[in-house]
């Protein structure tokens, strides 16, 4: 049995490690119960102790010092959930269980506290007789509405109520993510005929014999429904019917079967909507977007519209491109959703005369990574040093050490952690265990992980990135950057803690810099020859960029379509999960709705992963990021005064302030909506 004293407990005991490291390798699943226990009843005590504060409420004494009362048990909580999506087991996930509810306990009780709701009541109200900068007055409003959003001053049974659905909920969507990952893990294709690679790239054809000998397969190759093997294999694979394999059981995942989704989606919606309901408002969407930039649902679904009108002329035409391709060179009478890659591969070498297999000897991982790293140097003045000293969850994980070249400070930890596993949950993310702020009366440098799944190196070959990896790589590379620069005061409102809406406009902005031959020509070699990426092959890319941007911006659409659906219905009027996707994307789909076919099933974004009618935050980030790079562009693609005025105003604020705010400080005005249509030329 694990010892629970705190002392011994690494969750617990300070750390002696080198800039606080988590010391990874010293944690077990059974320290996690006891630290987080022994966390929340040290809030508790910390919490009290505020309540029974003998002077007025002030921002000092109840605002600020409330900031601090949860430090330890936010740390827990970081390192279990990174824990759980990086490198989980089946301890983990039973513990997920129990770790979800407590915490949703915790944050009930707390936000019921009608005591401490008295509290900082007052100092809401008393907020202009007190001197507070800009970061503060922003931490009170933040303090202030998130009692009200989690129903202080409700009744104790709707009280009750609420914490009955938090806590449900904090079970469900767990349930929902480790349904979707062992629906994905369990999923194999073996290959024994050579005739059945038929089209594959030896990139594809070599990762599937590395798989298949890691397995105890060889001499066989081995296809799962992880991206680094599921894409290339709908791209290339001349097999139409083994395309409509890996199609199906991708695009089924978790819709049906002893782990299908569809019980816990039609749940959470209803308590979404209850909830929503006894805080006041018609819909979950309308509780979520009352703390957004786009401020309520007739907004962002006249944006989304805006968006389909456009989308879905040029979609259709991209698809009739590719049916008269498919007609032409294969005789096909139709197309199915099987073959949309394969054949938009087959139609953009035509017309572009290159394949994203010709990238690839050019996006050698560490190559990348080293370009990254130095677009961070030549914007912002950082650089990023390789470290040995800090112990590791996997031995896929590498360590950066941050720095100003300037000042020399040091400026945070950064995790690198590229390749899948069965014990990684799909999709590329971004996560912190530290954010930046004041943390034990001392100002916390950030510690980063970037997270993604991508193509293994195998023996003959190191990992060698498609173009759209390293598109993946630059965008969450992005949010770290977030993280990385964040110089606030209060780690609430550090770095990514910003509006969701806001949230993705470092990430994407920083997807642009592949596009153009000044930011390729930083990293872009061949990873045999040394030699540069060809400047012809680099204006193909540049000319390919708009490509099918219909197909792709209706896609975007459809998943943020079909989310506000959910969360603005009346979930008595749901009768299925299929159902109701075939009516509610019916004017953002290209190709009819097949039966037992749905995302909503999979869509681990918004049910289990915080962007709940916050799916259009992508394409709203879109539109701020096209607005921000034409700055760039307009001045010099590492102009010093833009890049300056970015880092300033956006990525070291955070959520300090309100985010329009700060976009026209960096911009000088409000961002032009026509941004994005013109960089995807569909205007």
């Amino acid at each position: 049995m694990t010892n629970t004293n705190e002392s011994q407990n690494p969750l617990l005991a300070e750390s002696t490690l080198k800039n606080r490291a988590i010391p990874y390798p010293d944690i077990q699943p059974d320290h996690f119960m006891p630290a987080l226990q022994a966390s929340i009843e040290k809030a508790r005590k910390q919490i009290e102790e505020i309540k029974a504060t003998p002077e007025e409420p002030n921002f000092q004494n109840t605002i600020d010092a409330l900031e601090y009362t949860t430090e330890d048990m936010e740390l827990v909580a970081s390192v279990f959930y990174n824990m759980m999506s990086a490198h989980t087991n089946e301890h983990l996930q039973r513990l997920a269980q129990e770790v979800g509810p407590m915490l949703s306990a915790f944050n009930s009780e707390v936000g019921h506290d009608k005591h401490l709701y008295a509290r900082v009541q007052k100092v809401w109200d008393n907020k202009g007789n007190e001197n507070l900068n800009p970061e503060q007055m922003q931490l009170l409003e933040n303090t202030y509405m998130s009692f009200i959003r989690n129903g202080a001053s409700l009744t104790e049974n709707q009280k009750h109520r609420v914490k009955e659905i938090d806590e449900k909920m904090s079970q469900l969507s767990p349930r929902f993510s480790e349904n979707v990952l062992k629906v994905t893990n369990a999923f194999e294709m073996y290959l024994s005929d050579e005739a059945d690679l038929d089209g594959l790239p030896d990139s594809a054809i070599e990762a599937a014999a590395h798989a298949a000998e890691e397995k105890g397969q060889p001499g066989q190759w081995l296809f799962t429904l992880h991206a680094p093997s599921l894409m290339p294999f709908l791209q290339y694979s001349a097999q139409r019917e083994l395309r409509k394999k890996m199609w199906i059981a991708h695009s089924s995942r978790c819709s049906s079967g002893e782990l299908s989704n569809e019980a816990i989606i039609l749940e959470l919606i209803q308590l979404r909507h209850e909830r929503a309901q006894l805080l006041g408002f018609k819909n979950h969407a309308e509780y979520t977007l009352d703390r957004r930039m786009a401020e309520s649902p007739d907004k962002v679904n006249a944006f989304l519209n805006r968006l389909i009108q456009a989308s879905k002329n040029a979609a259709l035409k991209d698809l009739e491109e590719v049916r008269n391709f498919a007609s032409a060179t294969d005789g096909l009478d139709h197309i199915e959703p099987w073959d949309l890659a394969y054949y938009s591969q087959k139609l953009k070498q035509k017309k572009f005369e290159f394949s994203d297999e010709d990238l690839r000897p050019y996006f050698q991982l560490e190559k990348v990574i080293d370009g990254a790293f130095l677009h961070a140097s030549k914007l912002y003045g950082l650089e990023f040093r390789p470290s040995n000293e800090y112990p590791l969850y996997h031995e896929d994980v590498k360590a950066f050490e941050v720095f100003s070249k300037a000042s020399g400070d040091y400026i945070g930890l950064l995790y690198t952690d590229f390749f899948p596993r069965e014990s990684k949950r799909g999709g590329a993310w971004m996560t912190h265990t530290y954010g930046q702020g004041m943390f034990k009366g001392q100002e916390m440098r950030p510690h980063v992980s970037i997270v993604c799944n991508f193509t293994k190196p195998t023996k003959e070959k190191p990992s060698l990135l498609t173009f759209m990896e390293v598109r993946t790589l630059f965008h969450e590379f992005g949010h770290s950057l977030h993280c990385l620069m964040s110089q606030c005061h209060y780690r609430s409102l550090a770095g990514t803690h910003v509006y969701w809406d806001f949230v993705e406009l470092p990430s994407q902005v920083m997807e642009n810099w592949i596009y153009e031959k000044e930011g390729l020509d930083l990293f872009a070699e061949h990873y045999k020859t040394g030699e540069k990426i060809p400047t012809a092959l680099t204006q193909k890319v540049k000319d390919s960029a708009h490509f099918q941007a219909g197909i792709m911006s209706l896609r975007q659409l459809n998943f943020a379509t079909l989310d506000m659906k959910w969360h603005t219905t009346d979930p008595s009027s749901v009768i299925s999960v299929d159902s109701f996707e075939k009516e509610a994307t019916k004017d953002t789909r290209v190709f009819p709705k097949r039966d037992g076919i749905n995302s909503s099933s999979a869509f681990a974004h918004i049910f289990s992963g915080g962007y709940s009618a916050g799916y259009y935050s992508y394409k709203w980030a879109e539109v701020l990021d096209a607005d921000a790079f034409e700055y760039f562009k307009e001045k010099g693609l590492f102009n010093p005064d833009v890049a300056s005025a970015f880092k300033e105003n956006i990525l070291e604020k955070g959520g300090s302030e309100h985010p329009m705010k700060l976009y026209k400080q960096f911009r000088g005005r409000e961002p032009d909506p026509n941004a994005l249509l013109r960089r995807d030329g569909l205007i």
